[in-house]
C-alpha cells in the first residue's frame, strides 16, 4: 500500500512540475517586446488623451527600443518572417515620429502617426503570433 501512495504522489509531482513548466514557457515575455511596450503605453496613452508632451520626450527612447526589438531573437511561438517584417516596419514608424518631432509636426500629424505605430505594435502581438 506505501508502495502505491508513494507512486501516486511521485506522479502527482511529477505532473504538477510538467504542467508548472508548460505555464511558465506560455506566459514567458519577449524582454524586448515588453520594454518597448511600456513606453508605447506611456506615449501613446496620454497622445490619444492630447497630451503630446510624453510623446515628444521620450520618442527617442521608442524609436530605439523597437530598433533593439528589431535586433532580438523572435520567439518559437511568432511566425518569423511576418514577425520581422512587421517590426521593421515599426521601427521605421517609430524613426519618423522621432523625425517629425523634431521639424516640429503638428498633433494631429503625430497623434495619426503614434496611432499607426499602435496598431502596428498589435499586429505584431496579435497577428504574428502563432
Amino acid at each position: 500500500m506505501k508502495k502505491i501512495a508513494l507512486f501516486l504522489l511521485a506522479t502527482v509531482i511529477f505532473a504538477g512540475a510538467g504542467f508548472a513548466q508548460t505555464q511558465k514557457t506560455a506566459t514567458a515575455v519577449w524582454p524586448e517586446m515588453k520594454a518597448f511596450h511600456e513606453l508605447m503605453s506611456s506615449t501613446f496613452h496620454p497622445a490619444e488623451e492630447g497630451n503630446f508632451a510624453p510623446l515628444k520626450e521620450k520618442a527617442p527612447q521608442l524609436y530605439r527600443a523597437a530598433k533593439v526589438w528589431f535586433a532580438s531573437e523572435i520567439p518559437s511561438t511568432f511566425k518569423a518572417t511576418e514577425t520581422k517584417a512587421t517590426l521593421e516596419k515599426l521601427m521605421i514608424q517609430c524613426h519618423d515620429i522621432w523625425y517629425q518631432i523634431d521639424k516640429k509636426a503638428t498633433d494631429d500629424k503625430l497623434k495619426q502617426m503614434i496611432t499607426e505605430a499602435h496598431d502596428t505594435f498589435h499586429k505584431i502581438v496579435g497577428e504574428c503570433k502563432k
